[in-house]
């Protein structure tokens, strides 16, 4: 998620939202999954943290996108 993407409209961000979660279910989801499987309470619970803190950084990441070039109040 580190390369730099255009979103010049709705089907853009679309694309990026789709490819982002992917990434984040493959990566995030796998560990949540396994730790539910094999883990303690703690290793779910760490496990979900994970995940949540991946789908919250992604989100400040489109954020802080949006407001590269907007004009400070």
């Amino acid at each position: 998620m580190n390369d730099a993407i255009s979103i010049d409209n709705r089907g853009d961000f679309a694309q990026w939202a789709i490819e982002v979660a992917k990434l984040i279910v493959s990566e995030q989801g796998f560990e949540l999954a396994r730790a539910a499987r094999d883990g303690s309470e703690d290793d779910v619970r760490a496990a979900g943290n994970a995940l949540g803190q991946a789908i919250t950084n992604a989100l400040l990441e489109v954020y802080d996108g949006l407001l590269d070039g907007a004009p400070e109040e």
